[in-house]
């Protein structure tokens, strides 16, 4: 039988909204702890339809990372042209591309997913792929931002600690605990509101969920 709410939509459409679905699940729940079949349900579709289309969790996986990899890529590089727009030299450039990192959690996915595949170095496929979509992000940094090494590292570093912080849900802790309080602030300067915003309309949407299935 053919999956008539994959019929809807357009065959792009419908496999960005299946990456976008698998970014969030594999993010929140890691590689082995995400199925085909909460991906599926996430997006909306059959889970026989996303086996057919990506032909395994492995396979979508890796399309989840060059995705992420590809939306950091198209965010720095806007953040580059603009800045090759004027004439005037860019002091603020390395805090221009941080505020682009930043407005990446509107895709939530996007920057658990990558967390996630860079904890799989060890893996002989994912981790060779996620060590590929690095390295394109370090020389991007180098070689069209211009940055030394040394601002790249603490720029990845900040990333980093970004993630984290997100995938430890730390804005749940914002109003209750002071520490987490101080580390949000100090991680996400002006774009903490939007975080916070981000952060309470998913755990509506989750509270939500829950209601329903009850």
């Amino acid at each position: 039988m053919k999956d008539k709410s994959a019929e809807r939509i357009p065959a792009g459409e419908r496999r960005e909204s299946i990456l976008a679905a698998a970014s969030l699940v594999f993010g929140e729940r890691g590689y082995f702890g995400a199925t085909t079949d909460q991906i599926a349900r996430a997006a909306g579709i059959s889970q026989p339809y996303v086996v057919r289309m990506f032909g395994s969790k492995e396979n979508l996986f890796l399309e989840v990372l060059d995705r992420a990899v590809g939306k950091l890529i198209e965010a720095f590089r806007s953040v580059l042209a603009e800045s090759r727009d004027t004439d005037e030299p860019d002091d603020d450039l390395h805090v221009r591309i941080g505020f682009a990192y930043v407005n990446l959690i509107e895709d939530r996915g996007i920057l658990l997913s990558l967390m996630q595949a860079f904890s799989m170095g060890g893996d002989p496929v994912v981790g060779r792929k996620a060590r590929e979509g690095f390295l394109t992000i370090y020389r991007l940094l180098r070689d069209e931002a211009g940055f030394d090494a040394e601002r790249i590292r603490d720029f990845l570093a900040h990333g980093m600690l970004l993630n984290t912080v997100l995938g430890l849900r730390m804005p749940d802790e914002y109003l209750t605990d002071d520490a987490a309080r101080e580390l949000l602030q100090s991680t996400f300067g002006t774009k903490l509101q939007m975080v916070l915003d981000l952060a309470a309309l998913e755990a509506a949407g989750e509270s939500r969920a829950v209601g329903a299935e009850a």
